[in-house]
């Protein structure tokens, strides 16, 4: 088994799709593909769960990632012939919804491997985190990435996919989502973020004319008035955590539904810098670690 395999299948599960990691490892799709099935005949289970709309890994594939990445990190520092202290500091943004489930495990990756490099975590909309990058106030950021790929003045690393869903009030029973919008009030996600520019065009385009007067930019906020009754939203799909304080009934939109897509961003002149390239492979296995919770 070639050890650019579990590259690959780091690069999958980083991005959330076998598209995304062909794009990390620079390889086509079909490549990736091949790759998955050597490795699963190798383990004789399956890494990837093909049933649904969407391949999903198995809770297998992110213990072999995490079982092999340590080995695959030491052996890029011995084929380099030296290690080399990365030290300084390092602004990183990181939009306000994400910042509980990502900050957490970054932060103690660093602190393990890196203990002189200083991470100055800044919070944000994807909007002002990116303007902030071009200003040259941060060196990084994850936000979410533009539906068209965002500006090519800046270098995207996918990170994360969410899927975002139909909230309802818990015990909404089964009831078509065109049925929903009729009954119950829309709460807007805020039209200035990617997240509610995506929900108002699915919206727009799969329902129509619907009745709104609230519109809020905290995830959380909204989650806890559909769970008190006061209407239905759409957005990211809440974590377990915030399910538990506030309990709603999800939808899935289907096919046409939109996914977010997180990356991190970086100048173009900062592509080569050591202390980046830590900041993503911190930041990388956070998203691992956090998909892999959302998946429970």
């Amino acid at each position: 088994m070639k050890l650019e395999t579990f590259a690959t299948l780091e690069a999958v599960l980083q991005t959330g799709t076998f598209v995304g990691g062909a794009r990390l490892m620079n390889i086509t799709p079909s490549a990736v593909s091949m790759q998955m099935k050597q490795l699963e005949a190798y383990l004789g289970k399956p890494l990837f769960d093909r049933s649904g709309l969407q391949v999903r890994p198995t809770q297998l594939a992110h213990e072999v990632a995490n079982t092999m990445r340590d080995g695959l990190h030491g052996l890029d520092a011995l084929r380099s012939g030296t290690v080399l202290a990365i030290e300084g500091v390092v602004r990183v943004g990181i939009i306000e919804s994400m910042q509980p489930a990502v900050l957490p495990g970054m932060m103690r990756f660093i602190r393990t491997r890196h203990p002189k490099l200083d991470v100055v975590p800044v919070r944000g909309r994807s909007s002002s985190l990116a303007a902030a990058l071009k200003a040259g106030e941060i060196d990084a950021a994850l936000v979410a990435q533009p539906p068209d790929g965002g500006t090519g003045r800046l270098c995207w690393t996918p990170m994360l996919r969410r899927e975002l869903v139909l909230i309802a009030p818990p015990g909404t029973p089964d009831t078509p989502i065109a049925t929903l919008f009729r009954q119950l009030e829309w709460i807007r996600y805020d039209r200035k973020t990617v997240t509610g520019t995506m929900a108002a065009q699915f919206v727009s385009n799969h329902i129509g004319d619907v009745r709104s007067t609230l519109e809020f930019d905290n995830a959380s906020a909204i989650v806890a008035m559909v769970s008190s009754g006061l209407g239905i939203s759409v957005v990211q799909r809440p974590d377990p955590a915030t399910l538990h304080s506030y309990p709603v009934r999800i939808f899935r939109l289907g096919k046409a539904g939109p996914v977010l897509q997180l990356s991190m961003v970086n100048r173009k002149a900062d592509e080569e810098s050591r202390q980046l390239a830590v900041v993503r492979e911190a930041m990388a296995q956070a998203c691992t670690e956090y998909q892999r919770l959302l998946m429970k």
